[in-house]
C-alpha cells in the first residue's frame, strides 16, 4: 500500500473511542462487582472517576474516594484491603466476559474513518486498561462488526504496566514498525490515555462526547439539544484539559481534521 500521510500511526483506546459510546462496559460492571462481592453501593459516577488505568487498580483507586473510603468505614469498621481489592477483582472479570460483547458496537463513523486512515497507509494500533482474557471477548465481536486494528495490547501484556505509563503505547510502535513517535497520534477519552500518549512522545487526542466523561448514550448523544451537549463537553474539558491534549474533539468522527493538522505541522517540522 502506498503511504500518503507523514502520519506512520494512530493508537486508538478501546470503549469510549472506538467501541461502547460512553464507555458502560466498565462502569456499570464496576458498579455491580462492588455489590456482588461485598453488598457494597458505589455510584455510576464514581465508578467512572480513575477510568483508563487498569481494571484492579481501578478498583483501588475507586476505594480511595474519599466519600467511597468514608461509606466503606462506616459499613465495615476498617479500611478497604488488598485482599476486598482481590475479591472484588474477581467479581468482576466474570462480569465482565460476560458483558462486554453487548457494549462492542462501533462509535458513529468508527469503522469509516479507521478504514479511510488505513487507505492512507497509516498503521492502526490499539490498547486498552481491559485485561487480555476480556480483550479475547471483545476483539472477535469487534471484528465482527468491521473494527480490525493492526495491533491490539492489553493491559496486562507488558510486565512493566499500563497507563499512564507509556508501555503499551510503545509496543504498538515496536510491532507496527513505526519508526518515529513523533508521526504517531493517540486518541483516549481518559486523562491516564492521553498521559500515555504523552509519555510515548505523541501527539495526543481528547474525546470529549463519545467517552468515560460526558457519560452519555449514543441515543442521548444523538437527540441532545445543542445546550445539553456544550455541557457535556465542558463537563469532560474539566478534566481531560488537565491532562494537556493537543486537540479535544467531540468524537473520532471528527478525527481527520485533526490528522490534517498533524500533517501540515509535522511538514513545519513541529513535534508534539
Amino acid at each position: 500500500m502506498t503511504t500518503t500521510s507523514s502520519v506512520q500511526a494512530v493508537i486508538f483506546d478501546w470503549a469510549g473511542t472506538i467501541v461502547d459510546f460512553g464507555s458502560f462496559a466498565p462502569t456499570t460492571i464496576f458498579v455491580e462487582a462492588f455489590k456482588q462481592g461485598f453488598d457494597f453501593d458505589i455510584s455510576l459516577e464514581e465508578s467512572r472517576v480513575p477510568m483508563g488505568v487498569a481494571k484492579r487498580d481501578h478498583i483501588q483507586a475507586v476505594g480511595r474516594l474519599p466519600e467511597v473510603e468514608k461509606r466503606w468505614l462506616a459499613q465495615f469498621g476498617r479500611a478497604m484491603t488488598s485482599e476486598d481489592i482481590d475479591a472484588i477483582y474477581a467479581a468482576f472479570m466474570p462480569l465482565q466476559k460476560a458483558k462486554v460483547a453487548d457494549h462492542a458496537a462501533p462509535i458513529l463513523n468508527a469503522i469509516a474513518v479507521v478504514n479511510d486512515l488505513k487507505a492512507q497507509g497509516i498503521k492502526i494500533g490499539s490498547c486498552s486498561g481491559y485485561p487480555r482474557e476480556v480483550m479475547d471477548v471483545l476483539i472477535p465481536v469487534a471484528a465482527d462488526y468491521g473494527y480490525q486494528p493492526d495491533y491490539i495490547v492489553a493491559t496486562d501484556d507488558l510486565p512493566q504496566g499500563g497507563r499512564p505509563a507509556p508501555f503499551m503505547a510503545l509496543k504498538n510502535v515496536i510491532e507496527l514498525g513505526v519508526t518515529n513517535v513523533n508521526a504517531c497520534i493517540k486518541v483516549d477519552d481518559s486523562a491516564p490515555g492521553i498521559y500515555e500518549g504523552h509519555n510515548a512522545g505523541m501527539w495526543t487526542v481528547g474525546l470529549l462526547l463519545s467517552g468515560n466523561e460526558a457519560g452519555l448514550t449514543e441515543a442521548e448523544f444523538l437527540a441532545a439539544d445543542e445546550a445539553t451537549l456544550d455541557a457535556a463537553r465542558e463537563k469532560a474539558r474539566a478534566t481531560l484539559i488537565k491532562s494537556a491534549p493537543h486537540y479535544l474533539i467531540d468524537t473520532i468522527n471528527d478525527l481527520p481534521e485533526v490528522v490534517a493538522d498533524v500533517e501540515r505541522r509535522l511538514a513545519a517540522g513541529e513535534r508534539p
